[in-house]
């Protein structure tokens, strides 16, 4: 192939490349400042889940309307620095990396909750860099486009809460009878302790891991609210 033809492909397959990424930059942009104001009408694992047959159950409930004993449930269990990081908890995700090289399980990883809100919003589930970047870019945007009561209001409509169960309004249904306007403090510790694995864990009646995890997330609720660790929802 002559050089000046080879060229001409490479700047062909460069321009596509540099429009591509344009479209995806300026696309993801406008995708979150949406969801700013319109509540996720579906996410990728509701799709998988609908697909393999476990159906969708949700109902979205307003923050406001949530039980404050939940907000401080899901910060106490998932993410105490959430008021105050960027998006990103760099101390976690280095003891997370240490912990995997060690060869000892994690139970949280180093994921804050506005990566798992960009996560389960806008991508899938699994691992992998690709993934992992992706998640990077979306929990960016998200911290700057929306505030971080928005991303806790997402964050506990979407998140999975059972097999086929999305938020934490449709798991206190499936788990207490009653929506989540009215939690108790050991109710809402049980529904985050289910957050992590939410396939294998079940909020009532819970196994012997779950129900430890739940009473240490209860007892650390006190301090989320006499730290003020809920403040910025």
């Amino acid at each position: 192939m002559p050089v000046v033809k080879r060229r001409g492909w490479l700047r062909r397959i460069f321009g596509w490349l540099w429009k591509g990424l344009l479209i995806f930059l300026i696309g993801s942009v406008l995708w979150v400042l949406l969801y700013r104001f319109v509540n996720p009408p579906i996410t990728f694992t509701q799709l998988g889940d609908a697909i393999g047959g476990n159906g969708v159950t949700r109902e979205w409930m307003a923050i406001e309307r949530i039980d404050r004993e939940m907000v401080r449930a899901v910060i106490a269990g998932e993410d105490s620095k959430f008021c105050s990081h960027n998006g990103f908890d760099r101390e976690a995700i280095e003891q997370a990396w240490r912990r995997n090289q060690a060869g000892r399980g994690v139970i949280r990883g180093g994921s804050t909750i506005s990566q798992q809100t960009a996560k389960n919003a806008f991508l899938w589930q699994g691992g992998g860099f690709f993934r992992k970047g992706l998640e990077a870019w979306f929990t960016f945007l998200i911290e700057n486009l929306w505030s971080k009561r928005r991303i806790m209001e997402v964050y506990l409509n979407v998140a999975e809460t059972g097999i086929g169960t999305y938020g934490v309004n449709a798991g206190a249904q499936r788990y207490f009878g009653h929506d989540a306007s009215r939690l108790s403090r050991q109710e809402a510790a049980r529904i985050a302790a289910v957050l992590p694995l939410p396939k294998r864990r079940e909020a009532i009646a819970p196994g012997g891991f779950t129900r430890r995890y739940g009473n240490i997330i209860a007892a650390r609720v006190a301090s989320v609210q006499r730290d003020g660790l809920d403040g910025c929802v």
